[in-house]
């Protein structure tokens, strides 16, 4: 009996805990009296567990505040530099990596694109990549508090990557191999999950609860935000979204499945459309998002006309999704969102003329603000949490 009223006393503790450095995060700079008002904590609570913050250095204190009577308070503020995290958007012909605060400001990036490498190419190209984000972290209490990769592919409960068909990987466990290396928590994320979870944190999806984010890059991946959390389905597979089959006879996927929605609205299908269409040989040559949006900005009418399908198209698939989960929100990311001006009207109309018209009512669709960076963001807002979060409880195990 005596073991369980010490490991329930040391459970409450915590979750106290917890709930008082959430305040100082959401609220900094806040004081003392307020955390316990706002909290219903007793005062002693507060001051315990804010000594224990601050001593941790998860927490400063700063200057008397205003005083509504009496001596005017000190305030707390959250050291969001006490550790560093890093977030990787791990593409299909790019990494882009990110060294974030602990409050998911970016500190420092570097991005290099590549194609057609094998997976121990790609994997010293990460390697590379972490390790020029690594050697320009500011001196902190606690470092590198963890690294977060964002994939295209299928993630399960393990973090192990079951396939990642646009990469041809299968079976890869990339958490092992960069766990060995840098010895720092590793976090493996579907990236359309963590381009949602960017998206509710920091982009234009912070003032909804049920968002569908549609991550259009070479292929489509598609993250669920449901009643305010990320929903990864029962083995952790949901989302996957980009292989729904919206043309019957269509064409063969590397999935194995015919007429995938990511082989018509995709990056990869605006490649091929381009390829076949009218454009003379020497711009043949050089075909890539990046040159189809020059030309589209230059008033080009093939390359306009090119992303307007692929804005028809998103629309397709999309009237699938909203008919299924009502959203309030739909946020078009990652770089096919470089060509809003085009993609968007024709992707509404396509919606307006075949989803069902109650499923339209009060629905957003916005384009992603973070544009290439929702991932990269979340995946490294998830390693930031994860580190508060064992902080805060690591006291547990070692009172078991």
């Amino acid at each position: 009996m005596k073991i369980s009223k010490t490991w329930n006393q040391q459970v409450v503790k915590q979750e106290n805990k917890a709930l008082v450095l959430e305040k100082i995060i959401e609220n900094s700079p806040i004081s003392r009296a307020d955390i316990a008002t706002s909290t219903g904590l007793n005062k002693g609570t507060v001051s315990s567990l804010v000594k224990e913050l601050l001593d941790e250095n998860l927490i400063n204190e700063s200057g008397p505040g205003k005083s509504s009577g009496g001596r005017r308070p000190v305030m707390l503020h959250f050291n969001k530099l006490a550790g560093y995290s890093i977030g990787i958007d791990l593409g299909v012909n790019y990494i882009l990596g990110v060294l974030t605060d602990l409050k998911g400001n970016i500190c420092l990036e570097k991005q290099i694109n590549f194609s057609n490498l094998t997976y121990e190419e790609i994997l010293e190209k990460l390697n590379g990549v972490i390790d020029h984000l690594m050697n320009d972290v500011p001196p902190s209490p606690y470092g590198i508090v963890g690294i977060g990769i964002g994939v295209p592919g299928i993630v399960n409960k393990e973090k192990k990557i079951l396939l990642a068909p646009n990469l041809s990987w299968r079976n890869v466990d990339l958490k092992a191999e960069l766990e060995n290396r840098y010895e720092v928590p590793i976090t493996i994320e579907n990236e359309a999950n963590a381009g949602a979870y960017g998206e509710k944190n920091f982009g234009v999806g912070q003032d909804f609860n049920n968002i569908i984010y549609v991550s259009v890059g070479i292929g489509i991946g598609v993250g669920l935000i449901l009643n305010g959390n990320l929903y990864r389905g029962n083995n952790g597979f949901s989302g996957e979204l980009g292989h729904m089959t919206i043309e019957l006879n269509g064409m063969k996927c590397s999935c194995g499945n015919a007429g995938c929605w990511e082989l018509y609205a995709s990056e990869r299908s605006l490649i091929m459309n381009a390829e076949r269409s009218n454009f003379n040989q020497e711009q043949n040559d050089h075909l890539s998002l990046e040159t189809i949006l020059e030309l589209a900005n230059n008033g080009e009418s093939t390359s306009i006309q090119l992303f307007e399908q692929i804005g028809k198209y998103l629309g397709v698939g999309m009237n699938n999704i909203i008919n299924t989960f009502n959203p309030e929100q739909v946020i078009i990311g990652n770089r096919m969102a470089e060509a809003e001006q085009w993609i968007k009207q024709p992707l509404i109309d396509s919606i307006q003329n075949q989803s069902l018209w109650y499923s339209q009512q009060d629905l957003k669709i916005d384009f992603s603000n973070l544009r290439t960076h929702s991932t990269a963001l979340g995946v490294a807002a998830f390693s930031a949490e994860a580190f508060l979060n064992n902080n805060i409880h690591h006291q547990r195990a070692s009172g078991l």
